[in-house]
């Protein structure tokens, strides 16, 4: 009977060692398919303006994503849509301070509804990804390219209207940080539709 419980000592030890290992491995050194999507994203997004922060909006979807170049667009736009809200209920949070200077409150006023623009247009082009075909590729494509092409003018228009020192301020401070990023998101989304609308224009 010592005998037995002498052996459980030592063997027990030793399977939590190899258990301990085998995660350890598991973690220094990610399946093959997992490495796959991701320099499939790291390299698609290497051909955007804004590459990193491409990749680092991107990469947490690798296992959604797979090496798609569908699904790439479509996280891609549904990434930008989400910013694209979040920065639309802080300019109208904004908006609604009754301490703005009247022309900063009429550039947020302005800008709100640009932006809102902005959003329609992105969600209208998820939408219509979701509906793509072989048959009507090539003209769904051509929609989202223009859609989402008026969304990155809608947000270069909302900031045209904080131009010059006399707009400076935190509103101001806060949307141009908010803008800024979403337009880069929008950017990189129109540079991986443009790709994945010419080298896939034959099997969507």
């Amino acid at each position: 009977m010592g005998g037995l419980s002498l052996r459980y000592r030592l063997v027990i030890p030793l399977i939590i060692l190899q258990f301990t290992n085998f995660i350890a491995l598991s973690l220094a050194d990610p399946p093959f398919h997992t490495q796959r999507n991701i320099e499939y994203i790291k390299s698609s997004c290497n051909t955007t303006t804004y590459p990193r922060l491409c990749y680092r909006s991107l990469s947490i979807y690798a296992s959604k994503i797979n090496t798609s170049p569908r699904l790439l667009v479509h996280t891609a736009l549904n990434v930008t849509l989400k910013a694209s809200k979040s920065t639309s209920r802080l300019m109208v949070k904004i908006s609604r301070n009754q301490g703005l200077k009247p022309r900063v409150a009429a550039a947020m006023a302005d800008c709100t509804e640009v932006i809102g623009d902005s959003l329609d247009e992105l969600q209208q082009s998820v939408g219509e990804l979701g509906h793509i075909t072989r048959s009507n590729f090539s003209l769904t494509m051509s929609d989202i390219q223009t859609w989402v092409s008026a969304a990155l003018t809608d947000e270069d228009t909302c900031m045209d209207g904080f131009a010059g020192k006399a707009m400076d301020g935190y509103a101001k401070t806060m949307v141009r940080k908010r803008i800024v990023k979403i337009a880069h998101l929008t950017s990189n989304a129109l540079a991986l539709i443009n790709n994945y609308a010419s080298t896939q224009s034959n099997s969507p």
